[in-house]
């Protein structure tokens, strides 16, 4: 097992831990609903975003613990932004993680409500009294995450790629959708494990904007790719369902060729700004290679 499977292995278990824990210290006034909010968070994935805040909050010495509420908070926040992309009034999709969507398990209102409270939970995780972090810090973390999860960040995104089927569009507007519905969550994730260093400087966190803002983007890149490249069992969701959905990728605009050095270009401008950073970065440096790299 090598470094980034070591971290990523026990930052999972963490997480998963701090989400379990949050789903079941709440008031349930519907067991179905919280059934239903569990099914779509606990059902495996690649716990990215709370990676990111855990690896970035390593680079300045943060105790994971100390971080646990913040990767469960935007795991929260991811959770839901799928389950509302599954639903029939978006990509229709009834595959997700190698398991039936939410909607599929339960019924549409229930996965919209499960979304709704996942969203919620995120910003009262955030919220809570914790001594580890000032309350000037946790206001700054709350902005964060609502601004990448609303209409400047994930859900602008999510609006702009619906608007955008069946139309021929440009990599500029392609690059807009993807920054908001993909990449400003995974920004978000880097600046909140930033912040929970009290005295992160503007030029450091500028820093690994950057990083997160490469990276995010050659994320849906290689997403595209492997829209094409690989098959429903590896991806856990069905194969080909942008090409279905007649979306515009970054293979269709650039071909397949042309989108795998899109893919690498970004990776080298993630680890530019990484290599001005006084710090030791490698984790991250090592994440933004599995990016490039990985097959689901």
């Amino acid at each position: 097992m090598n470094l980034l499977e070591q971290y990523n292995s026990s930052y999972r278990a963490r997480v998963d831990t701090s989400l379990a824990r949050a789903l079941e210290q709440r008031e349930v006034l519907s067991e179905t609903l919280q059934q239903a909010m569990v099914y779509g968070t606990m059902q495996g994935g690649k716990r990215i975003r709370p990676f990111l805040v855990y690896a970035t909050g390593n680079i300045f010495n943060i105790a994971p613990e100390k971080l646990d509420k913040l990767a469960a908070a935007i795991e929260c926040i991811h959770a839901y932004s799928l389950i509302h992309d599954d639903l029939p009034a978006m990509d229709d999709d009834e595959l997700r993680r190698g398991q039936p969507t939410c909607h599929i398990a339960f019924d549409e209102a229930t996965a919209i409500l499960a979304g709704d409270a996942l969203q919620t939970l995120a910003f009262e995780l955030i919220a809570e009294v914790d001594e580890n972090f000032t309350p000037a810090q946790q206001l700054a973390m709350v902005r964060v995450l609502a601004n990448a999860s609303g209409l400047s960040g994930m859900c602008g995104g999510q609006a702009l790629d619906l608007e955008a089927e069946n139309k021929k569009i440009d990599l500029a507007a392609l690059e807009r959708i993807h920054s908001g519905k993909t990449g400003a969550l995974i920004r978000a994730a880097v600046t909140l494990g930033a912040l929970s260093y009290a005295d992160v400087t503007q030029q450091e966190l500028a820093l690994l904007d950057q990083f997160a803002q490469a990276i995010g983007l050659a994320f849906q890149v290689q997403d595209d790719i492997l829209d094409i490249t690989s098959d429903t069992q590896t991806l856990g969701k069905p194969q080909g369902s942008d090409q279905a959905l007649n979306k515009s990728t970054y293979p269709a605009l650039l071909g397949l060729a042309g989108a795998k050095e899109k893919a690498q270009a970004l990776y080298q401008e993630s680890l530019q700004a990484l290599a001005k950073l006084d710090y030791n970065t490698e984790l991250l440096e090592l994440f933004a290679h599995y990016i490039i790299e990985r097959n689901k």
